[in-house]
């Protein structure tokens, strides 16, 4: 999931928070909408995470091969 993705659940998971007042029997839609608005803030969270190891290897040339420099 990338940033799209975890906006589009923060932005249906903040409708169905605050704007919805339909009920269904059974199931709690304010509860739905904040599961969704917290997964897409944990995938935000981990897309920076797994893109700024990324950018690590990048900088650091990329090869584990070479031996250490001195």
């Amino acid at each position: 999931m990338y940033f799209g993705g975890s906006i589009a659940l923060i932005a249906i998971g903040a409708i169905l928070a605050f704007a919805v007042q339909d009920t269904i029997s059974g199931i709690d839609l304010t509860m739905i909408g904040y599961i969704l608005m917290a997964a897409g803030v944990l995938g935000i969270v981990l897309t920076l995470i797994v893109n700024s190891q990324r950018d690590r290897g990048v900088r650091d040339g990329g090869r584990d091969d070479l031996p250490p420099a001195r």
